[in-house]
């Protein structure tokens, strides 16, 4: 209910900032600014959790709206790449591109769609290539699967650019989608054969009822899986397989699962692999699973927290999104809260 009258008061574009911002924005989100993240951003800090600066406007249609989205993670870039409190930056494709372009099979491009998918590229390349001059590392979030086709093959172009040496550029995979096990699997074959690193953001998905109702609706077979089970089984598999493969892959281990972050660490631990090593890191969202976050923090696992800011109209899409999985999400906080102090404890005693 709370979410539709959300969604209403958007569209008819009623002034609610003064409900949102000390409520469900606060929890979610930095600030307006990166300026106005900067209590979030240090509290994080004195925590031992780095933050991932998270610009989340959604919904941009003209091509000076994305212009302006990408001078945004640019700045996101710039403050991460001269702050040591900053793992990542990130973005959204759709940021960047019109949703109809990103839809479209690149071959079956017009003269103009050519045009525009060019400067879809530069902005792209120029986050990806700032990220690089900076030292730092950048994430390019995935989407719905009917655009994530052209994601794909932007990212794997840019990490093919600025990943020889280490992972600059970091695809998502999205282990709810029954494809994307074996997808991850020739991509790193693929990244072995020409010689760069796959950096991998390994996630469940986000867009499941979406992807579910629009399948039925085109009479096409879902892409997602057929229940949570096998979701998080190609997960953990999907973790298993990079960690068996680290001279290709750098993982970024997004998960709310108590379950899969305790196998991670435990296969961690087994493999003989350091808590804080560089090619391993986990992260939750802001607001979400603070008992996972800091207690990896006070292990000395590399953890960050996805931060998003933005004006209040312009992230509300977000923010209902993370209401609903809250939602979901909170009956697990008491079993979550056992295994990771069991585990902990089990560790701190050897």
């Amino acid at each position: 209910v709370g979410s539709f009258f959300a969604r209403l008061a958007l569209a008819l574009r009623i002034p609610i900032s003064w409900a949102i911002k000390p409520t469900v924005y606060a929890q979610f989100c930095g600030g307006e600014t990166i300026e106005e993240s900067e209590d979030k951003i240090e509290m994080l800090h004195k925590n031992g959790v780095k933050t991932i600066l998270d610009y989340s406007a959604e919904g941009v249609t003209t091509e000076a709206e994305l212009d302006s989205t990408c001078d945004e993670i640019l700045s996101a870039v710039n403050a991460a790449g001269n702050d040591p409190r900053h793992a990542f930056s990130v973005f959204k494709p759709s940021g960047l591109s019109l949703h109809e372009l990103l839809a479209k099979p690149i071959a079956e491009f017009s003269p103009e769609e050519e045009d525009q998918w060019s400067r879809v590229l530069g902005r792209i390349d120029s986050i990806c290539n700032s990220t690089s001059k900076s030292k730092g590392r950048v994430l390019i979030d995935a989407e719905e699967s009917w655009i994530q086709d052209n994601i794909d093959i932007v990212a794997e172009d840019m990490m093919k650019k600025y990943n020889s040496q280490s992972a600059v550029v970091f695809t998502t995979v999205q282990l709810y989608r029954h494809d994307r096990l074996e997808y991850l699997q020739k991509l790193g074959e693929r990244a072995k054969a020409e010689g760069f690193k796959v950096g991998v953001k390994l996630v469940r998905g986000a867009y499941m009822e979406k992807e579910r109702a629009r399948a039925e609706k085109m009479g096409y077979p879902s892409p997602i899986q057929p229940d949570k089970a096998s979701s998080d089984r190609d997960y953990n598999l999907a973790i298993n397989h990079c960690l068996d493969n680290l001279d290709v892959f750098e993982i970024f281990a997004g998960t709310h699962n108590a379950d899969s972050t305790l196998m991670l660490c435990s296969e961690m631990e087994k493999r003989g692999l350091k808590n804080d090593d560089p090619r391993i890191t986990f992260s939750q969202l802001l607001g979400m699973s603070d008992q996972i976050t800091f207690n990896l923090a006070a292990h000395g696992y590399n953890i960050a927290k996805y931060v998003p800011y933005g004006p209040i109209r312009e992230a509300m899409p977000y923010l209902i999104r993370r209401a609903k999985e809250n939602t979901s999400v909170a009956g697990q906080t008491t079993r979550e809260l056992r295994l990771i102090r069991k585990e902990m404890q089990r560790r701190l005693a050897k």
